[in-house]
């Protein structure tokens, strides 16, 4: 597997921070579990249930010593998930996502529940009040100049 990186861009390989001062390539010769910085979700950002669910994930691989916390509160998550969902695609995706989980596919669970981000902020999005009043646009009676015939 074979990285490119740009100066000052981190990556996280097995648990580790590596952070490069130049743009660089890396080669991965063996298997390693890897995130790029630009998939990494800060802790503030997690703020909605796939979110939540996106960074427990992204601890187990980031953190390998607090994998078990991490791995107990995912499986929480995803519970509380899929108790209040409707959403099919959503619920399908969550129990995808807890199956990668538990065999070691961290990168394709948090690929798969980064894609359900649209149909989440779908949901989320505010629906129109029922009997909220819109304006009516009137038009003003301009007087229209006489032209004489």
């Amino acid at each position: 597997m074979r990285l490119s990186l740009r100066a000052g861009e981190r990556v996280y390989v097995n648990g580790a921070v590596l952070r490069v001062d130049r743009k660089v390539s890396l080669e991965l010769l063996n298997d390693a579990t890897f995130l790029l910085e630009t998939h990494v979700l800060q802790a503030e950002a997690a703020t909605t249930p796939l979110r939540q669910l996106y960074f427990a994930v992204q601890t187990i691989l980031m953190e390998p010593a607090n994998a078990d916390d991490a791995r107990t509160l995912c499986r929480s998550l995803q519970a509380g998930i899929l108790a209040t969902v409707t959403d099919p695609d959503i619920a399908e995706g969550v129990v995808g996502a807890g199956q990668l989980v538990e065999t070691g596919r961290l990168i394709e669970a948090l690929k798969l529940i980064r894609g359900l981000y649209p149909a989440e902020a779908a949901l989320m999005a505010p629906a129109p009040q029922a009997g909220a009043v819109i304006p009516e646009l009137t038009i003003s009676s301009v007087e229209s100049p006489v032209h004489p015939a």
